[in-house]
C-alpha cells in the first residue's frame, strides 16, 4: 500500500503509505470479524432451519464483507508488483505468525485452559511449530506462499505484451472462477478461493489493473461493489427457496459465498477503485490509519488461532448477554460488541509485539549475522 514513484533512470522512489488503502485493509479486517462472527454466531441461513430477520441481515452482512479477503490480496497485487520483494519482510510475516502460533497455548497452559496440544499430542503441538505447512491459519498460509512467489509473478507480468496478459488471467478466471460461478455441482478440484491458486489469480488480477488501470472500474467502483454484493446475496437466498423444494440446488446455495464466485471478486475490485477515489489529508488522522493498518494482521492472527477461534464467541456472549438472549436488537448488540472487542485487542497486541520486535532487533537480533544476511538478501532484489 506505499505509493511508488519512478524516477527517470527506472529507480523507484518510496514514499508513505496511502492513507485511503491502509483505511481499506482496516476495513476488510473488520469484514473478516464480521464473517466469523456470524459463522460462529449461527446468524446466517442454513438450508434446514426456515429464514427469520436475523438469518436474512446475516446473509446481506455476509454478502457485503465477503469481498475483505480478495480486497486483501488485491492490494497486494495492485502495489505489489511495483515494489521490490524483500525476504526480510517474508521473515518479519513468517516471526509475526509465529508469535501468536506460541504464545497463545502458553497462555492459556499457564491460564489453565485446555489447548490443542492438551487434546490432539503431537499433532497438535506440530500446529504452533509449523503453522504454515499445517494451514493452522488457512489465510496466512496462501498469503504467505503468495509473497514468497511475489518477485516471479512480478517478472512475468513485466515480461508480458498487454494482450498476452489479458489471454493469461482471462484464461486462469475462466478456470478457477467462470465455470465453478454457473456450475450446479461441486468440481474436486475447488477449494472454493480458500487457497493459493486462487490467491494468484487474483494477485495477477490486480498487477495487470495496476499496470493498465481500468476507465470502467476507476468510474463505477462502488456501483459495481454494491451491486455485485446484492446480486450474491439475492442467488443465496434465491438458492435457499429453491433448495426447500429441489435438493439440486442445495450445493449452489452456498456457490454465492466462495471467494473465487465472480461477483465475490468484481465486488472486491470494485471497492478497491471506490476507496482510490477517497481523499485523506495529511496529518494526524493519515499517521493513526496508517499504524493501524500496518498492525491489522495481528486481529485475524489473534481470534483466529486454533486455542481461540471456537472460545472467543462464547465467552463474549457470556459477557455482554449471560442470559443468551436471542432477536435483532441482541444479534446487533452482539455483532458490534464482538467487532470492537477483538479489533481493539488485536491493535493493542500486535502494537506491543511490534515494539517487542523492534527492541529486538535494535539491542539484540540486529547485531548477529544471521540478521545481516537477511539484510544482504533484501539487497539481492533491490531494483537497479
Amino acid at each position: 500500500m506505499t505509493e511508488n514513484k519512478w524516477k527517470g533512470d527506472g529507480k523507484v522512489v518510496r514514499s508513505k503509505r496511502m492513507a485511503n488503502y491502509e483505511l481499506l485493509r482496516i476495513l476488510a479486517m473488520v469484514m473478516v470479524v464480521v464473517m466469523h462472527f456470524l459463522a460462529h454466531a449461527d446468524d446466517l441461513p442454513v438450508l434446514d432451519v426456515p429464514l427469520d430477520a436475523v438469518r436474512i441481515i446475516g446473509a446481506l452482512l455476509e454478502a457485503f464483507c465477503l469481498v475483505a479477503v480478495n480486497t486483501y490480496v488485491f492490494i497486494s497485487g495492485y502495489f505489489g508488483v511495483k515494489s521490490n520483494f524483500k525476504p526480510g519482510k517474508a521473515v518479519n510475516l513468517l516471526c509475526q505468525i509465529w508469535f501468536y502460533a506460541l504464545l497463545i497455548p502458553l497462555v492459556f497452559f499457564f491460564a489453565g485452559v485446555p489447548t490443542v496440544a492438551q487434546e490432539q499430542g503431537i499433532y497438535g503441538l506440530v500446529q504452533y511449530l509449523f503453522p504454515i505447512e499445517t494451514e493452522h491459519y488457512w489465510f496466512a498460509t496462501s498469503y504467505f506462499m503468495l509473497y514468497l512467489l511475489s518477485p516471479i509473478l512480478n517478472v512475468a507480468v513485466k515480461n508480458m505484451s498487454k494482450k498476452q496478459l489479458q489471454i493469461a488471467i482471462g484464461s486462469l478466471l475462466i478456470l478457477f472462477s467462470g465455470i465453478k460461478s454457473i456450475s450446479p455441482i461441486v468440481f474436486a478440484f475447488d477449494r472454493y478461493g480458500y487457497d493459493l491458486p486462487w490467491f494468484i489469480c487474483v494477485y495477477l488480477t490486480a498487477a495487470y489493473f495496476s499496470l493498465y488501470g481500468s476507465n470502467f472500474f476507476e468510474k463505477k467502483g462502488w456501483f459495481v461493489y454494491i451491486g455485485s454484493c446484492l446480486l450474491g446475496f439475492t442467488i443465496n437466498l434465491a438458492m435457499w427457496v429453491l433448495s426447500q423444494k429441489w435438493d439440486s440446488f442445495s450445493y449452489y446455495f452456498t456457490v454465492p459465498f466462495h471467494y473465487n464466485f465472480i461477483f465475490c471478486l468484481t465486488g472486491a475490485i470494485g471497492l478497491f477503485y471506490g476507496f482510490s477515489n477517497i481523499s485523506i489529508k495529511e496529518g494526524w488522522i493519515a499517521e493513526r490509519i496508517r499504524k493501524i493498518g500496518s498492525l491489522c494482521f495481528g486481529v485475524y492472527l489473534l481470534h483466529e488461532h486454533i486455542d481461540l477461534r471456537f472460545l472467543w464467541y462464547g465467552w463474549i456472549r457470556q459477557m455482554i448477554n449471560p442470559g443468551g438472549k436471542d432477536g435483532l436488537g441482541f444479534f446487533f448488540w452482539e455483532l458490534i460488541c464482538c467487532v470492537v472487542i477483538l479489533f481493539v485487542m488485536g491493535i493493542i497486541i500486535d502494537w506491543l509485539r511490534s515494539r517487542l520486535f523492534s527492541i529486538s532487533i535494535t539491542f539484540m537480533i540486529g547485531k548477529t549475522k544471521l540478521y545481516q544476511w537477511v539484510k544482504e538478501l533484501d539487497q539481492a532484489f533491490q531494483t537497479k
